[in-house]
């Protein structure tokens, strides 16, 4: 418990230090980046404890299809979204994202039929988003809005036990009809983030430390997210991102620069604290009886990895650790994250 408040109050205090510099992003972005010749990127996410800790339980799979637009020309949605949160503005720099997912989670003992008090409840969240970046000065600011279904509708039975039976040869999940009931999700998250508050040139390398904070509204997760994300790579592709990743979880729209003289590489890793006042997957249902965990107020991530562009192509991998989320627990989740993007 100290060190989840620890670390906590460590990425509280870091977005604090972000200051203004001389010149704003904006006028920093080079005219080939706002006018590029590949506008569009598509990246796919799959997250699961099995390429992390080699387990199979709590958070144990999430997938990710995203479309991002840069420079778009944004549908009425959008803006009304925005108008809803009065720090978010729409300018010449915006790019709007389009995204479908399903996370699973489940119990330690995925055999068992009948439901563990003391453990996480079997649940499923399928979902779409639309989304929006903004650069603002010296900060980016990101704005996304998501809307799904929790419970058997969200087709977590069939999909895990599909993924066991006819890929991974692993036992079939017996519990899920424990599940969650059926519930619509809506969830509407904002983050902002000093991409280059601090930043270095070393050998033709750039290194750079990022501080953000942030925050999710909504039925499925309520929480205040802050902390560092810090990326060293080739000088040349200052403008590249982290890898996009499942929420809840460390920023990063994968955006990435075309490797116009072959390939790239990048490496990175981040540090976050979240102070959560809801999350249905350990809270249960919010109007229906249904399973429940006590949850832990605090929750924090550490994670690691690297990325690899070819030409258009970039693939990544990310390690992260998640420490405990509810009180039964026995130990923090250990789970990998593999992305692909291509630009066009």
């Amino acid at each position: 418990m100290r060190m989840r408040y620890s670390l906590f109050l460590l990425c509280l205090f870091l977005p604090l230090l972000a200051q203004a510099q001389d010149k704003t992003l904006e006028e920093q972005v080079p005219r080939e980046l706002k006018h590029s010749r590949y506008p569009n990127f598509i990246t796919a996410v799959y997250e699961n404890d099995m390429i992390g800790g080699g387990t199979d339980a709590h958070y144990t799979s999430g997938v990710r299809l995203t479309y991002f637009d840069l420079g778009a020309k944004f549908p009425q949605i959008c803006h009304n979204i925005a108008e809803l949160v009065p720090t978010f503005d729409i300018n010449e720099t915006s790019s709007a994202y389009y995204s479908l997912g399903q996370n699973l989670y489940t119990p330690d003992d995925i055999q068992s039929a009948v439901p563990d008090p003391k453990d996480r409840p079997w649940a499923a969240f399928l979902y779409g988003s639309i989304g929006m970046a903004s650069l603002n000065h010296n900060y980016i600011d990101e704005l996304e809005a998501t809307i799904g279904v929790v419970g058997p509708a969200a087709l977590g039975e069939q999909t895990q036990r599909s993924v066991h039976k006819y890929i991974t040869g692993s036992p079939l999940p017996q519990g899920w009809d424990n599940q969650l009931k059926n519930e619509p999700g809506l969830i509407l998250s904002w983050q902002r983030r000093w991409p280059e508050k601090w930043q270095t040139d070393i050998a033709g390398l750039t290194l750079k430390a990022a501080p953000y904070l942030g925050a999710s509204v909504g039925n499925v997760y309520t929480y205040a997210n802050t902390g560092i994300s810090v990326r060293l790579g080739d000088g040349r592709n200052r403008w590249s991102d982290t890898p996009l990743r499942v929420r809840p979880a460390m920023p990063g729209t994968g955006f990435f620069e075309s490797a116009e003289n072959g390939w790239d590489w990048s490496v990175f890793a981040g540090v976050e604290g979240r102070a959560v006042a809801r999350n249905i997957f350990l809270d249960g249902n919010t109007f229906r009886d249904s399973p429940s965990v006590n949850k832990f107020p605090l929750v924090g991530d550490v994670n690691a990895g690297f990325a690899l562009t070819f030409g258009r192509a970039q693939m990544s991998y990310t390690m992260v650790y998640r420490s405990k989320e509810f009180v039964d627990q026995n130990k923090g989740d250990l789970f990998g994250a593999v992305s692909l993007g291509y630009r066009f």
